[in-house]
């Protein structure tokens, strides 16, 4: 057990932390656990591996991951600040091999080959940028004369360069999004905001007839039968066999032919298997971490923990939102992960990252203070 009057970094992290929040977190990570046992063992089978070799791999990525998350969570805000340079940094530099020298998958090159790993650097340099381009928008609050909206753009075109040759639309999409929040959230002027739409509705339509992909997506969206939907044709099969309570666990018949059945459509497994009402209650599981999160950068006074927050959750909540309303036919196909229940080891521990962040900078450290105060005559003046 971890008391109260032990000084130590783990003990003050275990009575700082959000643990509500941190057990959320555990129990997404579980469910995801328990959907890899669901849905990939037919995946693997098709192509010839071991019935459970995706949910091995699952387990074997989330040591590393609840490792990153709670190293992470123990950071101060200079150390979290640092860490996401060097990840930006580094995670670029792999961006830009990664278009000469990575595995192409169905017209993508997104993924390097490290040690007989697939390795997907956009996904590590996603949490990296939110958190630097919040401090760069709370720099700007803080002092009016630094160039920090100016920089923020910057970062944005660097990250947006090196996704759209990939290309990843989907990624673009989301990061683009997650800067206008931090933009919005940083309380600058509406006009701004106005013309950052018109020009991010531009780049769509330049995006539908420039790039075939896009292109094929968003028609197979808006006129079905115009292109290849099979995959969402099947999940909502899925969701369709499982009704309110679901066929029961291991009953599943559609994922037998659904190809991304443990990956980006796993959320149709769950309907399939569990019904409609587990996978509302997972969708509740996810708006309770993103509330959460937003509570927490409410109450927060510094504008750089209010920001980064806020990024970090958006980008956690709009990611869990697309990946469902794909499965759902909501909007076209983006390859977006389900944050901890999708089988992927880069956005397992990306996620990871991104979530020790969140709760690092919401621990409260502010209340030692008064507690220093009151055992120590004369602490705290000048």
């Amino acid at each position: 057990m971890l008391s109260r009057t032990d000084r130590n970094a783990l003990s003050d992290w275990w009575w700082t932390v959000d643990r509500t929040m941190l057990a959320a977190l555990a129990a997404l990570i579980s469910i995801g656990l328990i959907l890899s046992l669901a849905a990939s063992p037919a995946v693997a089978e098709r192509i010839n591996l071991s019935s459970f070799y995706f949910v091995e791999r699952q387990a074997m990525y989330l040591v590393p991951a609840i490792a990153v998350m709670i190293g992470v969570s123990l950071l101060d805000e200079r150390q979290g600040r640092r860490a996401a340079l060097v990840i930006f940094v580094i995670g670029c530099a792999l961006m830009v091999a990664t278009l000469f020298v990575g595995a192409e998958v169905k017209g993508a090159r997104r993924w390097l080959s490290v040690g007989g790993v697939n390795l997907q650097p956009s996904e590590f340099v996603k949490p990296a940028f939110v958190v630097l381009v919040a401090w760069l928008f709370a720099e700007r609050i803080k002092r009016p004369d630094m160039p920090g909206n100016l920089l923020a753009f910057v970062l944005l075109g660097i990250f947006v360069a090196l996704l759209v040759p990939q290309p990843d639309f989907g990624q673009t999409m989301l990061a683009t999004l997650v800067w206008g929040a931090l933009f919005f959230a940083a309380g600058l002027s509406w006009i701004w905001i106005f013309a950052l739409a018109g020009i991010a509705a531009m780049g769509i339509v330049l995006a539908y007839f420039m790039l075939r992909h896009v292109r094929e997506r968003i028609d197979g969206f808006l006129t079905p039968g115009s292109a290849d939907t099979y995959q969402v044709d099947r999940s909502l099969e899925a969701f369709v066999n499982g009704g309110w309570l679901g066929r029961g666990p291991g009953e599943g018949i559609v994922k037998q032919s659904l190809p991304d059945s443990h990956a980006d459509f796993v959320f149709a497994v769950a309907g399939e298997e569990f019904g409609a009402v587990a996978c509302m209650l997972l969708v509740l599981l996810f708006a309770f971490i993103v509330l959460r999160g937003i509570g927490h950068a409410g109450r927060s006074e510094d504008p750089y923990p209010r920001l980064a927050i806020t990024g970090l959750v958006v980008l956690f909540g709009l990611q869990s939102v697309i990946n469902m309303a794909v499965n759902l036919s909501l909007m076209p196909a983006k390859g977006m992960t389900l944050p901890f229940v999708s089988f992927g080891g880069s956005s397992i521990i990306s996620l990871a990252y991104a979530m020790g962040m969140v709760l690092g900078l919401s621990r409260r450290r502010a209340q030692a203070a008064p507690i220093i105060k009151d055992l120590v005559p004369g602490a705290g003046r000048a």
